[in-house]
């Protein structure tokens, strides 16, 4: 059963051949890092090879090269390895729809079902910093001057600072409407409320 407060969470991002996974798109790449309450306590990072060549667009957006790929264990080997490390926990990605389609397309190759539900740093934000230039992930990490090393488009790194991004935004939750702990429940709720509504909302919980 899925911890039942917004910072105890497994926070992940795909590297993928493309957009859709129903045209046949495959990941290419998992970072996830795990939250339990309010602390990292592990992350995981591997490629995985789609069983197909990546394109040049593919290989300089991400880096991530055919010859990396051709080393790297098959999708399936490193997605039941992946639900192993998530268990039970919700999960959490920056445009969550996006992760959320190639996750539930990986698991159904092998089988598997998972137990958490989705947030989404990126339908979050509009609500709670909608002062923001822009709500991508690179242009929240330098508005909230968060620090860290690695490059954008890899997975581990994006992983690593939309953790960073989910815990500043619950503190700034926190603070400015005295909900000392944030339920997964209420995160839910916001991302479904109106953005002109959400100061309210909020405020009334």
């Amino acid at each position: 059963m899925p911890n039942p407060n917004a910072n105890s969470i497994v926070v992940l991002d795909f590297e993928t051949t493309g957009l859709s996974p129903q045209q046949g798109d495959r990941a290419i790449e998992i970072g996830a890092v795990k939250i339990i309450d309010g602390v990292v306590v592990d992350t995981f990072q591997e490629l995985m090879n789609p069983g197909r060549p990546v394109n040049t667009f593919i290989e300089n957006y991400t880096g991530i090269s055919n010859a990396m790929l051709k080393t790297a264990a098959p999708c399936d080997q490193v997605m039941a390895r992946f639900a192993d490390f998530i268990g039970d926990e919700n999960l959490l990605a920056h445009n969550a729809s996006f992760d959320k389609k190639f996750l539930d397309a990986e698991f159904n190759r092998i089988g598997h079902e998972y137990a958490g539900e989705f947030a989404c740093t990126l339908l979050t934000s509009r609500r709670i910093y909608q002062e923001a230039p822009n709500h991508k992930l690179g242009t929240l990490v330098r508005y909230k001057n968060l620090d860290g090393e690695g490059a954008f488009h890899r997975a581990l790194f994006d992983a690593e600072m939309t953790a960073k991004l989910w815990l500043t935004m619950l503190a700034d939750i926190s603070a400015g409407y005295h909900i000392p702990q944030i339920p997964f429940a209420l995160i839910k709720k916001l991302a479904k409320t109106a953005k002109d509504n959400a100061p309210a909302m909020l405020s009334n919980w």
